[in-house]
């Protein structure tokens, strides 16, 4: 009998790539014994009976994992169940959806989508969801592994298509082997497998409403080309991935509050710490917290015309800078901080807009205002500047 293990002795991104249809039953029965899932999810939705009878609180969440991956024997079947959960979660959390774009990109072609980057896990999921609506295929994801912290949350994400990108390897030379794997899964999923991929323009998530591209990157993803074809050109390489940049904007972020104590922290006390579930608490609250509208756009793929990672970084802000859409709230944001008067736009804002406005706003402690404010602000200044320089 053939053993994952066996299968991984074969494959060269064993421990990064996603799972794949031949591993979804093995990883499945795994996840309905995990401890710490099971314990995870008593505390979430059996906390009286957790506390009480923690063994059998266990063996009823046991059996619901069960019955809710019954006749799952595929990542598409894993996905097709995870759909459900996430038109609920569009109908309870988020007033309108809109996608722009998709339909001038070819649906059986692979792209490696390259997107501004708000939340850790609705990002990627509503590009996914817009290509599911569309009937087409749904990406790999990549995510960082210090979101991987527990081993049933890697399996979970690896089922979903995700793939792990090394943030904690040890060493310039431990980092370097590890980025070079990873280019060359990106080039094989999109060249070879026809497999779509989504990244972040950025490690981490823009936590004060500026969306800018790194191009270190840029130079990863890049890699694996240019190391097999020491001849081969940065846009080649560009050309050969077909990036497409992907804008995505929030009417509200359910983690603003949050990460407005993260920036205050840092600028008051020079750190910030993050808390042991941190992570895990703001996917949660990006999923269930009220998002109001959101926009998706896609834009269209850059052509070999570039020849540094800073010229593929700055196409890719323009992009996404000229995809993003503002919302009311954005708006009501500069007039809010008043150091910005001229580009405050209040012609589509209702008086159901501004009572919604502050009543979020009440919510905000008096100190982290100006934080919060300024993520909202921030996107009117930036995507007026880049209108502006075209």
């Amino acid at each position: 009998m053939t053993t994952m293990h066996d299968r991984h002795d074969a494959d060269p991104w064993a421990d990064i790539r996603p799972y794949d249809d031949a591993e979804v039953a093995e990883v499945l029965a795994r996840l309905a014994k995990d401890p710490e899932l099971l314990d995870a999810l008593t505390r979430y939705r059996l906390p009286r009976l957790a506390k009480v009878m923690p063994r059998l609180s266990r063996a009823i969440a046991s059996m619901a994992i069960r019955r809710e991956v019954r006749g799952v024997t595929t990542v598409r079947g894993f996905q097709d169940r995870i759909a459900s959960y996430m038109q609920r979660m569009l109908r309870q959390s988020t007033r309108d959806f809109r996608v722009d774009g998709l339909e001038r990109l070819a649906p059986d072609t692979a792209y490696l989508f390259i997107g501004n980057h708000r939340d850790i896990s609705l990002d990627p999921a509503f590009v996914n969801y817009a290509l599911y609506l569309a009937g087409r295929d749904t990406v790999r994801i990549a995510i960082g592994d210090n979101l991987l912290k527990k081993p049933y949350v890697t399996d979970l994400m690896r089922l979903n298509k995700s793939f792990i990108v090394p943030r904690s390897a040890r060493g310039k030379r431990a980092m370097l082997a590890a980025y070079q794997q990873l280019s060359a899964y990106i080039r094989h999923s999109i060249t070879a497998d026809n497999h779509s991929i989504w990244m972040a323009q950025r490690e981490g998530r823009a936590k004060d409403g500026i969306d800018r591209t790194d191009p270190a990157i840029i130079k990863m993803m890049t890699m694996a080309r240019r190391a097999e074809d020491r001849r081969a050109g940065l846009g080649e390489a560009i050309a050969e991935l077909r990036l497409v940049p992907v804008s995505i904007s929030y009417e509200y972020d359910p983690c603003d509050i949050q990460k407005a104590r993260e920036l205050y922290e840092l600028d008051t006390r020079g750190n910030y710490e993050k808390s042991e579930f941190e992570d895990i608490r703001s996917i949660v609250a990006g999923i269930t917290g009220d998002k109001g509208r959101v926009h998706l756009r896609f834009g269209t793929p850059l052509s070999a015309d570039f020849d540094t990672p800073e010229a593929v970084a700055a196409e890719i802000d323009r992009q996404v800078l000229a995809g993003y859409h503002l919302f009311p709230s954005h708006h009501l944001a500069l007039e809010a901080l008043g150091d910005a008067p001229e580009l405050v736009d209040l012609s589509e804002v209702t008086d159901a807009d501004r009572a919604r406005f502050q009543a979020r706003l009440a919510e905000v402690p008096a100190e982290l205002r100006d934080w919060w404010l300024a993520q909202y602000a921030n996107p009117v200044r930036n995507v007026r500047k880049a209108r502006c320089e075209v």
